[in-house]
């Protein structure tokens, strides 16, 4: 079992946004198909939260959430990092790619 699998359950990405969000409608066409598999979206599953709506069933916000998308990276309920806002795909990986790694065990693997 790779490090990646035997960590994912405790972690996932809550996605908290709002109807009419323009920034969560271009991460759902960007991001959203791909997600779920790349490494990333393995070691920690989307999960998406209502704005106003607040937190998922068992997990805690550090504080409160004020623009959408916001992307908060939970472990076992709490929350650890977060990323707000969504300017782009150019610009999300490599900022969640460094949040995972700062914040996890997360390593993206190299072919170099």
């Amino acid at each position: 079992m790779s490090a990646t699998t035997a960590l994912a359950s405790d972690y996932r990405l809550i996605m908290v946004e709002q109807p009419g969000c323009a920034y969560c409608a271009a991460w759902d066409d960007q991001i959203a198909p791909a997600y779920p598999h790349t490494d990333e979206g393995q070691f920690a599953p989307l999960e998406r939260a209502d704005l106003h709506m607040g937190p998922p069933e068992g997990v805690t916000y550090a504080r409160r959430v004020n623009f959408t998308p916001t992307f908060i990276l939970v472990k076992g309920g709490e929350e650890i990092a977060r990323m707000e806002g969504y300017v782009g795909e150019d610009f999300f990986w490599p900022l969640y790619a460094r949040l995972l790694e700062e914040h996890t065990a997360f390593a993206l693997t190299s072919n170099d």
